[in-house]
């Protein structure tokens, strides 16, 4: 199957295949830019790997901090969809990992203040981050399981403020189309030895669509003690309440063309949605001169209770109580390897999940019937790895690394009706990465690096079409990661631009399909991933700036057969090609800002047979603001939105395989918020 690549694309694409410029020998030097979400941390210049950083002005500047997409999206290799579903969740895909997931994420390793959100069996949970309170987001752009086991398809990994920096007390409030209402209320500082930061939000959204409404509150908190010595005790509170979060559902071609702002008939007559009520709390201890390295140590423990009803009839009233609780230890070091610099990182990660889950029996009139399950899923996970980067001369550094994790998961079936549907599933995994980083000239480098990674099914991607426990048909997929990258800054053009090349073959590919209504899954032979990922920074004149990014890639089965079908060389569904995102921002020295966006996402496939396209779509955002001192230490500030400025009509979700023609979750027309924030 033949594909095409609009005109626009193919331009940009062809100018960018060309030599960069060389640098003279009198460049400016640019600020130092340091990333950790590998876990050994390095200057920008010397890490082998595509790893992209987002800054507070990013997340911050303009936006309504309510979803991933408004930071991410200018990630090349990363595309979001499901901003306006509250109750089924983002979906984030990197580089096809986590794409298949039918709601929340699947395959990526989310961590918050390096507490993983991604549990022991691989599925994670973004309602309870607090993006008011992120002052930086690194992503890693490829598999990563040496760094971080299971499910790291992709890394994204967010730190939140501690008050050290910019403290003071902010009260931000902003309201917008479709009801939407946000309040925030954050305070920080330092006092001696003891730094503090404490964010407070409460969001209210009506929603675009019948049955779509949300109530969220979460708080957010860390309380920092300096021990001296290099030293220091960090204690971080995470606290969500979630009242409500109505479901949509699906909806077919015909309900689309007869109204895009209607529900899913059975998600009205159900009231579908979500209730979801979590506590976390973590500490952490760092001793940066331990011995002659450093040391850290980390452990969290936190509890969730959720219920959901689904739309459909039958088994569709489902929830859990969760315990989840971790610990992990890292050692830095340096030492001579004969004549040569090593930095190395040894470390262990454990967490165990356990989920007291039920089902029950629903009736077209959405009264709750009969139990159909009750079990208690519980997963261990437990892992020892190792990275090095070995300095072999000043420019040329090589990294290994090397990791054994083991994942147990059982079920314990206390639903007697059906018999005994326990089951037990254990996997010893081994990952390994190799890299080679070439810092050719001050601001200019080129790596390469191959790895590979591993995914469990989650607890619900073990589900049985036969019946209770474990489906005996179901394997871990595994991938191998190869990638070449250049990244630089081109003072001449003041232009920064990272380009890479990536090459991931997938064996035994997990993906979904539908049966009665409900959601399974089966290893789909082999898939290939492939493309060329770019992100541009221009610095056009002292108050301009461009930025894009753009991806282009192909994502297809190698093998897959069903016993009645055969897939092979089809297009992996819910994945576009291309997409393309530029920004071109206005500053002046203040805090006006002027900031116009446009976003191409490519066309996509809805199914595995590729029967079903969803055709492409262009954005366009606006956003602007401006800032008044109104005393010493008093600040007012102001900002309006607009999202989709030219009304164009496109899915914000597209739901794979879908039953009976349900593919497609509508987005939002031409819509407005602004906000105000006062500071002091």
């Amino acid at each position: 199957m033949t594909r095409y690549l609009p005109p626009s694309l193919l331009l940009l694409s062809t100018a960018f295949s060309a030599p960069v410029w060389a640098q003279t020998d009198t460049e400016a030097v640019l600020p130092t830019v340091e990333v950790s979400a590998p876990r050994l941390a390095r200057e920008i210049y010397a890490t082998p790997a595509a790893v992209s950083t987002i800054e507070q002005d990013a997340i911050a500047q303009g936006q309504q901090r309510v979803r991933l997409d408004e930071s991410l999206n200018r990630v090349p290799g990363v595309f979001l969809q499901n901003r306006d579903n509250f109750a089924q969740g983002q979906r984030i895909s990197i580089r096809g990992f986590g794409a298949r997931a039918p709601f929340g994420v699947r395959g990526i390793t989310v961590m918050v203040d390096g507490i993983p959100y991604t549990l022991p069996d691989g599925q994670a949970q973004l309602d309870a981050i607090d993006l008011d309170s992120a002052e930086r987001i690194e992503v890693i752009r490829g598999p990563s399981s040496v760094l971080y086991g299971n499910a790291a398809g992709g890394v994204i990994d967010i730190t939140t403020a501690d008050g050290r920096d910019n403290p003071g007390t902010r009260l931000r409030m902003g309201a917008g189309s479709d009801g939407y209402q946000k309040m925030a209320l954050q305070n920080g500082g330092v006092q001696g030895d003891w730094s503090h930061h404490i964010s407070l939000t409460a969001l209210n959204v009506d929603g675009y669509r019948e049955q779509s409404s949300t109530e969220k509150y979460l708080l957010n908190a860390k309380l920092r003690r300096e021990l001296g010595s290099d030293r220091a005790l960090t204690a971080i509170i995470n606290l969500l309440d979630n009242p409500r979060s109505e479901d949509p559902g699906a909806l077919n071609a015909r309900e689309v063309a007869e109204g895009r702002d209607q529900a899913a008939p059975n998600s009205l007559a159900l009231d579908a949605g979500q209730t979801v009520d979590q506590q976390l709390i973590g500490l952490q201890y760092e001793d940066l001169s331990a011995g002659e390295g450093e040391l850290y140590l980390k452990g969290f423990i936190a509890q969730r209770d959720f219920e959901q009803q689904l739309p459909f009839v039958g088994s569709s009233r489902l929830g859990y109580q969760r315990d989840y609780m971790g610990a992990s230890a890292e050692y830095h070091h340096e030492v001579t390897l004969g004549s040569l610099p090593l930095n190395y990182i040894v470390g262990v990660d454990a967490a165990r999940q356990k989920d007291d889950r039920f089902r029950n029996d629903v009736n077209p009139q959405g009264v709750v019937g009969e139990p159909l399950a009750d079990e208690t899923q519980t997963a261990t996970s437990t892992g020892v790895f190792a990275q090095g980067d070995l300095a072999l001369s000043e420019p040329l550094t090589l990294s290994l690394g090397a990791r054994f994790d083991r994942v147990d998961l059982d079920v314990d079936d206390d639903f007697a009706a059906d018999g005994d549907q326990s089951g037990q599933r254990t996997f010893n995994e081994w990952s390994g990465s190799a890299g080679l980083s070439y810092r050719y000239r001050p601001q200019h480098q080129a790596y390469i690096n191959t790895g590979t990674a591993f995914e469990t099914p989650t607890f619900s991607e073990f589900a049985n079409p036969a019946g209770g426990g474990f489906n005996p048909s179901v394997e871990p997929q595994k991938a191998w990661n190869r990638e070449v990258g250049l990244r630089g800054y081109i003072e001449p053009l003041a232009l920064d631009y990272d380009v890479a090349l990536f090459s991931v073959r997938v064996r035994d590919e997990l993906v979904p399909y539908d049966e009665g209504g409900r959601t399974f899954y089966q290893n789909a032979g082999d898939t290939n991933r492939d493309g060329v990922e770019l992100a541009l920074g221009w610095q056009l004149a002292d108050q301009w700036r461009l930025d894009s990014a753009l991806t282009l890639a192909r994502y297809e089965f190698d093998e897959f057969a069903t016993p009645s079908e055969r897939f092979d060389g089809n297009r992996i569904p819910g994945l576009p090609e291309q997409t393309w995102v530029n920004q071109l921002t206005w500053e002046n020295l203040d805090e006006r800002f002027a900031t116009l966006e446009t976003e191409y996402v490519g066309d996509l496939v809805a199914d595995n047979a590729n029967e079903t396209s969803v055709d492409s779509y262009w954005l366009v955002n606006l956003r602007v603001g401006d800032g008044w001192q109104l005393s010493q230490q008093t600040r007012l500030s102001a900002y309006v939105g607009l999202r989709n400025l030219l009304d164009e009509e496109h899915y914000a979700n597209v739901r794979l395989n879908g039953t009976f023609g349900r593919f497609y979750e509508p987005a939002p027309g031409r819509s407005v918020y602004g906000g105000v924030e006062l500071s002091f």
